[in-house]
């Protein structure tokens, strides 16, 4: 990545650290091509293909292999410059020092604008190109690099995701259309030359925190298909993304860095766009491939079979390349990989940096891109555009938009009323409009007033044995959830940490690291009143205590009975500052939400979706002296604010929406600007249990708004406006189609309100009466439009069958069913305001043909108690029991055993284990044959069980197979014949 260090800490993974840059002119200059300046691939007038294998041709083994490495070194004798992969460009030019912060992926996401989320990528990517040539790089001797990672088109499947703010959106067809739009803007359009060169992440299923390294997402074919898979195809068939970056976890078993899925889809769909995607490793994962996933014995083959997998370039040790390569020479030495493997690699690299223009400096049309583009005029009007679109009213009975002219006194509240945030992936934010700043401009220009207080309480620990003040101050301490809080030196603002050694320091501006050490727990004394208490460090767990040699206080007690017992005294009360705030404010505005780096992040998931208890407390106390109080989430993620909206006039979200979110905010509040913002993923109500988080399915667990079973507090595409929409005349150009066919659909929106405003007009399908589980309805197309009042307009979609496809399991390929069909016209995907009926003519689907047939044991209907896993290491998938003890089925329907007599399997059980291992068939309680499964010694070794039906069975039947016991199963054939010579 841009920079990273290496960390050994048990409880976390390693990840870079955003480095301390300077501006200026970089030092780093190209090396001279002196002699190689008239070699051919130095001519730019010959095909892009020629050039690359000319250049390739001249590398030796040794340098090639050097390229396979984040910090790719200068070949000084051809004139070739160093070269490093990846600059963190998600929502703005990250770890590089200040630069433009636009919205958070998810803000940008809930635009639902990609005209806008392309503008923005184009800005960022101009930014990198500044950065590139004046801004002198962190580490490595390359420029900062041109390869930017970004966007994320992982899917907010699960709102407590840690990296939930990283996404577009929990729906494929949204992400998709966005994720294009943000490649787009980052490639730029010249017909030759890249900008910047976007790669998409995280492939694949990645979407939890918790041990993400060792964790396996199981997905069934239907859901990688239709779900994971159809996130990424679209951008990567456009031609928009350049490149990949595979996940930290495992999916179906095997880890993401050795998938063959990098091959068998991501790079067959981009083989029409005439260039290959530049896939690189996540940042230490080809480390993780031996410890801790264990996937491999050694780290040769363990690079071997990545660099064959598809994996370009590895992103492991920061910029000790020595440890990385050398792997990658044992592996030559060993046999392991060859050189075609290498130039494979590596010529995927070369072509990504000739399009960028690094050969052609003379011809690169965006190198004179200079430092002033860096937080400019224009850029910062964008980053304000943005975030106001990017505003979601969530819930409005008259409140909003406040009567400016009226000059209210607004009473601004909360630990995020008065201060951004910055994410683990944003710029240094050049300054900042916080709300209260910008709703205090605002309401200035009328008159108005605003009040600011952060509703915390202000606290003094004094220690029991000595009696001093800890830290020699009184901190103000903020709820972030699960018990975390800040403690904040109550004179300079800064907030107290813990320190390699353990001593505390309160010497930290802004919470902006790997390792957050600046959040703590105040835990009750295991003895001495209601306010004696503990204080423990979240980062470490260990609690505060006195060494006896110093009288210093030190976070190293490792339990409760060792540590020190301090006083609490409470000198001011946070809420009751807050209710007087407001009871003598017109309106309360109440600022609640998270801080992007603690609690969920990344490493992090969070463990439900509720406001922090002290957040929730603190807005009750408000709306009780107040009721005219609304409340602004701003977040990185979905709360269930059910209280909020049973008891408060109006409730908005924003994302961290970057430098300008103040500013926004107050545009929409006072009605200069109308919300335009939709919900990106569903917010589930708060006593509405969610699937457990490793669960992956969401067909069978009921995950987003295409499954989820129980009504939402907010669905997903929610979100008001001050105007009103009607939608009328829904027009289909056919009542009927092929199942090749496309239907032209038209329906006509108006705005009837007073006053101009923004919808988003989502066209939605459902599948009647099906032979599968079929979604609820299913986002088919989207359009974002602006509309003055008493204005209407015909909004026109082409919808084509293979918008109606689902992924057959019986024939392993999308396809379009003959049937009934709804065609829905919606606010969002809990309002739906017109519908329509469409068919889809064509022969009735066969009955699943089985006999004389492979059958893939993943190819299920349903299933209950299975996992899906590795059949090898190198391909193919398998299922078992996800609990031994216990039997789990996998349900095939509708299957023709017609003439069938014998049924024979592949299998592998490493090891006998406790009890019998038993494979069963059967259709309804007929029992059809009981396979026993012998040992075979490994779980990637395989078997051939056979046995043969009592008699000849006929017709179409369900067929139910059940595992009983630790074995695995890959396939099965059913014949027609005995097997007999």
């Amino acid at each position: 990545m841009a920079a990273s260090k290496r960390f050994t800490s048990p409880l976390h993974p390693t990840r870079p650290v955003p480095p301390t840059h300077s501006s200026g002119v970089s030092p780093v200059h190209p090396p001279s091509p002196s002699a190689a300046e008239n070699l051919p691939f130095r001519d730019p007038a010959l095909p892009l293909r020629t050039r690359v294998d000319d250049l390739l041709g001249r590398l030796a083994l040794d340098e090639k292999i050097a390229m396979l490495h984040q910090y790719a070194p200068a070949v000084p004798r051809l004139g070739v410059a160093a070269f490093r992969t990846g600059t963190e460009a998600l929502h703005g030019a990250a770890w590089l020092g200040e630069a433009t912060v636009f919205p958070q992926a998810v803000g940008l996401g809930a635009t639902w604008d990609e005209e806008l989320v392309r503008e923005v990528a184009e800005a960022v990517s101009a930014e990198v190109r500044a950065l590139h040539h004046h801004r002198s790089p962190a580490a490595g001797e390359a420029r900062i690099s041109l390869q930017t990672w970004a966007p994320v088109v992982n899917l907010l499947r699960d709102p407590r995701w840690g990296r939930n703010e990283e996404g577009y959106s929990e729906d494929p067809v949204h992400t998709a259309r966005l994720g294009t739009a943000y490649c787009r803007g980052l490639a730029g359009d010249h017909p030759t030359y890249l900008r910047t060169a976007p790669v998409l992440k995280h492939f694949l299923a990645y979407n939890n925190e918790d041990d993400r390294c060792t964790t396996s997402s199981g997905l069934r074919p239907r859901v990688l298909h239709e779900y994971d898979l159809a996130a990424f195809r679209p951008v990567v068939a456009s031609g928009a993304a350049t490149g990949a970056m595979a996940a930290y976890n495992l999916v179906n078993g095997r880890p993401c860095h050795v998938s063959p899925l990098i091959e068998e889809e991501l790079r067959r769909w981009a083989e029409p766009t005439g260039h290959e995607l530049f896939v690189v490793s996540d940042a230490e994962a080809p480390s993780n491939l031996v410890d801790p996933e264990h996937y491999f014995d050694d780290h040769p083959e363990a690079c071997a079979a990545a660099l064959k997998a598809g994996i370009d370039s590895f992103t492991d040790h920061d910029q000790d390349s020595a440890t990385p390569v050398g792997r990658l020479h044992a592996a030559l030495e060993r046999g392991l990989v060859d050189e075609h493997d290498i130039d494979r690699a590596v010529r995927r690299q070369l072509e990504l940096r000739f399009r960028l223009g690094e050969f052609d400096p003379d011809l690169d049309p965006y190198a004179g891109i200079g430092p002033d583009v860096v937080d400019g005029p224009e850029h910062r009007a964008l980053a304000l555009r943005a975030a106001t679109q990017s505003l979601v009213l969530l819930k409005n009975d008259g409140l909003l938009p406040l009567d400016s002219a009226r000059a209210p006194r607004v009473a601004v509240i909360g630990p995020l009323a008065d201060t951004l945030c910055e994410d683990w992936y944003s710029g240094t934010l050049p300054y900042q409009v916080s709300v209260a700043s910008g709703l205090r401009a605002a309401l200035a220009e009328q008159g108005g007033q605003v009040v600011t207080v952060e509703g915390c309480d202000r606290i003094a620990l004094r220690s029991r044995t000595t009696g001093d003040l800890l830290g020699k101050s009184a901190f103000d301490t903020v709820d972030w959830g699960d018990g975390a809080l800040t403690l904040r030196d109550a004179d300079t603002g800064r907030y107290l940490s813990v320190k390699e050694d353990g001593h505390l320091e309160a010497d930290q501006e802004k919470l902006k690291s790997w390792f957050i050490h600046e959040t703590f727990r105040i835990e009750p004394a295991p003895a001495g009143g209601p306010d004696a208490v503990l204080l423990r460090s979240v980062l470490t767990g260990r609690y505060a205590a006195l060494d006896p040699a110093d009288g210093q206080v030190t976070v190293t007690a490792k339990t409760p009975q060792a540590a020190e017992t301090f006083h609490r005294e409470l000198l001011r009360d946070g809420t009751t500052e807050a209710q007087t705030a407001a009871e003598a404010a017109d309106v309360a505005l109440v600022v609640l939400g998270n801080h992007p780096l603690i609690g969920g992040r990344e490493t992090q998931d969070r463990k439900d979706t509720s406001l922090p208890a002290g957040q929730e407390s603190l807005l009750r106390a408000v709306a009780a002296v107040r009721p005219r109080t609304a409340l602004v989430v701003m977040s990185s993620c979905p709360y269930a604010v059910d209280w909020a909206d049973t008891h408060l006039p109006a409730v908005l979200w924003t994302s961290h929406g970057g430098q300008e979110t103040g500013r926004a905010l107050a545009a929409v509040l006072l009605g200069r600007a109308d919300p335009a913002g939709r919900l990106p993923q569903t917010w589930y109500r708060g006593d509405d249990p969610l699937p457990h988080p490793l669960d992956y399915d969401i067909v069978k667990a009921g995950w987003t708004y295409q499954y989820h079973r129980t009504a939402p507090l907010y669905p997903f595409g929610h979100g008001l406006s001050y105007t009103d929409f009607t939608y009328r005349d829904l027009r289909l150009s056919t009542a009927a189609i092929a199942r090749d066919g496309a239907v032209d659909i038209s329906v006509t929106l108006a705005n009837t309100g007073a006053r101009p405003g923004s919808e988003v007009v989502q066209l939605y399908v459902r599948a009647r009466d099906t032979r599968y589980q079929a979604p609820r309805l299913r986002l088919a197309d989207f359009r974002k439009v602006r509309l003055a009042a008493g204005e209407s307009q015909d909004i026109a979609f082409r919808l084509t069958a293979e918008h109606l496809a689902h992924w057959d399991v019986t024939t392993s390929a999308f396809t379009t069913d003959p049937g009934s069909y709804e065609i829905l016209i919606a606010r969002s995907a809990g309002d739906i305001a017109l519908t329509a009926a469409l068919t889809v003519t064509g022969a009735a689907p066969a009955p699943r043909a089985v006999v004389n047939h492979r059958t893939r044991a993943v190819d299920f209907d349903d299933h209950e108690g299975l996992t899906l896993v590795d059949a090898t290491r190198t391909t193919g998938d398998a299922i078992m029991p996800e609990n031994p003890a216990r039997p789990a089925t996998a349900l095939f329907h509708r299957v023709d055993l017609t003439a069938a007599v014998r049924v024979e399997a592949d299998v592998a059980r490493e090891s006998p284990g406790p009890g019998e291992a038993l494979l069963e068939f059967r259709t309804g309680e007929h029992l059809l044959g009981a396979l026993p499964v012998p040992v075979t010694g490994d779980r990637h070794t395989w078997t051939t069980v056979t046995r043969p039906f009592p008699a000849a069975l006929d017709g179409v039947h369900d067929l139910r197979v059940t595992l009983r016991g630790d074995f695995r199963l890959a396939d099965f054939r059913i014949s027609s014949s005995d097997g007999t010579p």
